[in-house]
């Protein structure tokens, strides 16, 4: 979701300080923010074609929203990716297009975060064709508001032919109020998950499920607890290929891929949240996967590997423009 104990090791800090490019360099870097037109970018997993679709991007205090770090960290890692704070984080959503099928994992944050603050998936969608009546299945990766709320638009359901999946875990916590209670985690959550769900579940086209599950042919849902108790890793396999779409596992990769154990505001659990991040970044390091974002830059799409020093780093997808089936 988007929306933010200091160390105490002083040496730390100022061993940070000295690796990364100086902070009076921060504002010498250009953010350049502008409004992108509306699209997506494809990419061939064995026989089934993956568009990843641009939601827009908002801007993201780090200072305020994660934990586990202190703010001169988190000024000296953006500064080394020549960011300052609050970066702009992407919304991404993707489609798989399969024989009889328009999937959607994700669908953006529709109305939630405002005017222009997100709220593009239908107008990326329809750069390519696709009208919300042609999606069959909506793969949610959680209920938060930027990955649910392209659900609804005034109240009313957006993708009125498609099935919604949806971690049960998700469900259960976010429609029993006394959670919030227990928790204390914020009422926001709660009325949002309600909120782009129960149109859905009034009509009978919400598919929970838990542990791991075929869903779909070629494609399994796994639950990973911590983000929210019901976030979900989508699988698609073709022809021995395959791509892994994740979630809100990172939001800030400047400081999440070099220190994984960096939290954000938004994980219900933060330990929970941490932990899984870190084994799923072994994992795809170890097996090579191709991996699908949310929140890293548009299109989201690349490879997790091994740090130069520590921790992680990220390999966008290599960028392709053409038709490989009528080359010579």
């Amino acid at each position: 979701m988007l929306t933010v104990k200091k160390l105490a090791l002083s040496t730390l800090i100022t061993s940070s300080l000295l690796f990364y490019p100086a902070l009076h360099s921060l504002a010498e870097t250009p953010q350049h923010v502008v409004k992108q037109p509306a699209g997506g970018y494809c990419v061939q997993v064995g026989d089934v074609l993956v568009t990843a679709f641009t939601d827009g991007s908002v801007a993201q205090d780090l200072h305020k929203l994660l934990r586990r770090t202190t703010p001169q960290q988190i000024d000296a890692l953006l500064a080394n990716n020549f960011q300052t704070n609050p970066p702009e984080v992407s919304i991404n959503a993707f489609l798989i297009a399969l024989p009889g099928h328009k999937i959607l994992v994700d669908t953006g944050s529709g109305q939630l975060f405002g005017p222009g603050n997100g709220g593009r998936l239908i107008e990326s969608l329809a750069t390519q064709g696709i009208k919300p009546q042609d999606i069959t299945e909506i793969l949610l990766t959680h209920a938060h508001s930027d990955h649910a709320g392209g659900l609804i638009k005034d109240g009313k359901a957006v993708f009125t032919n498609a099935r919604v999946f949806v971690g049960k875990p998700d469900i259960d916590f976010f429609f029993n109020e006394e959670n919030q209670k227990k928790t204390g985690y914020d009422q926001n959550y709660f009325d949002v998950a309600q909120k782009t769900l129960k149109p859905y579940l009034d009509a009978g086209k919400v598919v929970p499920f838990t542990g791991t599950s075929e869903l779909l042919p070629g494609i399994t849902g796994t639950v990973h607890p911590g983000h929210t108790p019901g976030s979900a890793f989508y699988t698609l396999v073709s022809k021995g290929e395959k791509i892994t779409f994740v979630g809100d596992i990172i939001h800030a990769a400047a400081v999440q891929f070099p220190q994984p154990e960096v939290t954000i505001a938004y994980d219900e659990d933060q330990d929970g949240a941490a932990r899984v991040r870190k084994h799923a970044f072994d994992d795809f390091v170890k097996n090579r996967d191709l991996v699908a974002a949310p929140h890293l830059p548009f299109p989201g799409i690349g490879y997790v590997t091994k740090g130069e020093r520590a921790g992680y780093a990220w390999v966008p997808v290599t960028y392709t423009n053409r038709d490989a089936s009528t080359a010579k």
